[in-house]
């Protein structure tokens, strides 16, 4: 059987590195999200404006990821109209606090795993689930992604770990 290495990283705020690999992670944020939006509902139902931010922030450490989750949803709306300007906070909010879960869980647990995957996206979405209900004080708005984003948290939990296990293991 072979065994894979991953390697995580914490790029450093002040690294040419930090900001290529972000660029690299928006690029991915943007073209993923056009792909998605060309099915009737693809954004919704895949929530693919965060499939790399996951991947930044659990790979290069969260500044990598909080760079990618600031500027990709505000680059797709500037550029494409999606996001529209009025999901944005919450959107940047849980952007926000998935780099920020993936980040650590990737420093804390020092590898990548399926149920480590599983607990960074339900972390995120729990509690920018919560933080929307508060910004909008709608719940059942503010549960959408419970809602109609099960696909895409499904995507974001095998794919995100297949990609960074084997697709970026150096």
């Amino acid at each position: 059987m072979e065994t894979t290495t991953v390697k995580l990283y914490s790029l450093p705020a002040r690294s040419i590195r930090t900001y290529a690999a972000a660029l690299l992670f928006v690029a991915g944020n943007i073209v993923l999200p056009q792909l998605f939006h060309l099915v009737p509902q693809g954004g919704v139902t895949w929530l693919p404006i965060y499939f790399f931010t996951l991947i930044g922030a659990y790979k290069y450490g969260w500044r990598v990821g909080l760079l990618t989750a600031i500027l990709s949803p505000l680059v797709n709306s500037l550029l494409f109209g999606m996001p529209a300007v009025a999901a944005l906070p919450a959107i940047l909010l849980k952007s926000c606090l998935l780099a920020a879960v993936a980040g650590l869980a990737a420093r804390r647990y020092g590898r990548v795993s399926l149920p480590l995957m599983l607990g960074v996206v339900l972390a995120y979405q729990v509690l920018g689930t919560l933080g929307e209900w508060a910004m909008k004080g709608d719940f059942y708005l503010a549960a959408q992604d419970f809602r109609i984003g099960i696909p895409g948290m499904l995507l974001q939990v095998v794919g995100g770990y297949l990609f960074i296990k084997y697709l970026i293991r150096k």
